[in-house]
């Protein structure tokens, strides 16, 4: 059963407009991309399932393909989904100490929400065989610095590895986008050419895509967004989601 907060995210896109800075922070994240296959898809043979890798970060080629998505109403099966409490809790305490609260989660109608993903996302995910559900999340740290993370449960993994590594290879095209804070979360709703880093990651059927902003929108140390704050978070919601894909 899905679970939506009092104060989620607003469902307004907020796209970066400021290409060149993009790409200065995309080019700081190389290597922040991870694929991770649960232990049950070892047997799977096919070049795209193969072992972890990494890249760069962000995505996505031009897309006019057929609709192959299931219905926005559909309903996933029992267990497909990781319940929004335990993908997203309330309070995480990242390893290196950082808490980061959770401002708002939501389970989106569909995967392919307009006000939630981009265009060449949408047409990527119609193309493949499915995805199941879109889940996200606000949250933010004791500075008041704002990360957006998305979970896209795909119907079969090897989508999943095929839109990590995409979306990993064209770092200067943001197709999933950050949710503005609700009024009572005392943050800062961002304009859209603030500086913004992503990082993308996978394991089994599920694809994180993690966006990471300066509290104050500012335009500079994408590095240390990256490494001392916006990664430890990935890695945390990233195990809940492994060890969820590994237990099926």
């Amino acid at each position: 059963m899905s679970h939506t907060d009092p104060d989620q995210p607003q469902s307004q896109r907020v796209w970066p407009r400021n290409l060149a800075l993009a790409a200065v922070a995309a080019a700081l994240t190389a290597g922040a991309c991870t694929l991770l296959q649960p232990a049950d898809d070892e047997g799977d043979s096919s070049p795209a399932a193969a072992a972890p890798s990494s890249s760069a970060a962000s995505a996505i080629p031009s897309a006019s393909a057929a609709l192959t998505t299931p219905s926005a109403s559909a309903t996933p099966s029992a267990g497909s989904l990781l319940p929004l409490d335990q993908l997203f809790p309330a309070r995480v305490t990242a390893a290196g100490g950082e808490v980061y609260t959770r401002i708002g989660s939501k389970a989106m109608p569909s995967c392919v929400e307009p006000d939630s993903v981009g265009p060449r996302l949408i047409g990527m995910i119609r193309a493949s065989k499915g995805c199941l559900g879109e889940q996200i999340a606000l949250y933010t740290d004791s500075a008041k610095n704002q990360y957006n993370l998305a979970v896209f449960t795909m119907a079969d993994p090897v989508d999943t590895v095929h839109l990590v590594t995409t979306l990993s290879m064209a770092f200067d095209d943001y197709q999933v986008g950050a949710q503005a804070p609700p009024p009572s979360a005392g943050l800062t709703t961002l304009p859209p050419d603030s500086g913004m880093v992503q990082m993308f990651s996978g394991a089994g059927r599920a694809m994180v895509a993690g966006l990471g902003q300066w509290s104050d929108g500012r335009t500079a140390d994408y590095q240390t967004l990256v490494d001392k704050h916006l990664d430890p978070l990935q890695k945390a919601i990233g195990q809940a989601v492994f060890a969820h894909e590994s237990a099926r």
